[in-house]
């Protein structure tokens, strides 16, 4: 096996190696709300369940050259997100809010998307998740420090409402092939849900 030093990669080479490593991994797309009240939405794949009781929620926003970027400094202000479950239906509408746009501009109407209110919280979500999570901000930490500047800063909200559509929920549980959730893996590649099998867990 090779064994290698992160210190010694370069970045790009670092990024490659653990997003081509650590896979798959699921895409969630989060709806923020700037002081201006602008909308904004964007994908991330740094994004997973931290704790069931209570419901918390994690994910990881990288910054650019140390400066924040709009879904974290809108949840830092606002104390309030939504988090949708990315699937093979949306997937192509949420990769269009990749794109880097001013924080005046919402990239909700660029990517043809519905905004819909929340039960809970002020922040709106999207229409065409076939799940989302409304979210109040439980934590949030500025993590990786780089020459004295953080490198991301890890939210953490505590889920405060599901939106499910009823299709995909039976007695409690969610129907995964119903949800057709999609996963990020490395560079342009994405995949679907693919075989599924059971393994009993040990007593």
């Amino acid at each position: 096996m090779l064994s290698i030093d992160p210190k010694s990669l370069p970045d790009k080479e670092n990024y490659k190696f653990l997003t081509g490593s650590i896979i798959p991994r699921p895409v969630a797309f989060v709806t923020s709300l700037s002081n201006d009240g602008v909308l904004n939405g964007a994908p991330f794949s740094y994004f997973n369940i931290v704790s069931s009781t209570p419901p918390l929620i994690s994910i990881s926003v990288q910054r650019k050259a140390g400066e924040r970027k709009d879904t974290a400094r809108n949840i830092l202000e606002c104390g309030e997100f939504v988090v949708h479950i990315t699937d093979e239906e949306n997937v192509e509408k949420i990769n269009v809010t990749a794109a880097s746009l001013p924080p005046h501009e919402s990239e909700i109407p660029a990517a043809g998307l519905t905004p819909i209110d929340s039960t809970v919280i002020k922040v709106s979500g999207v229409k065409e998740a076939k799940i989302r999570f409304e979210c109040i901000l439980e934590k949030s930490l500025e993590l990786g420090d780089i020459d004295g500047e953080p490198a991301c800063d890890l939210i953490i909200g505590r889920v405060v409402q599901y939106h499910i559509n009823e299709d995909l929920y039976d007695q409690g549980r969610i129907n995964e092939l119903k949800l057709s959730a999609i996963s990020r893996l490395a560079g342009n590649n994405y995949a679907k849900t693919g075989e599924i099998f059971s393994l009993e867990r040990p007593k």
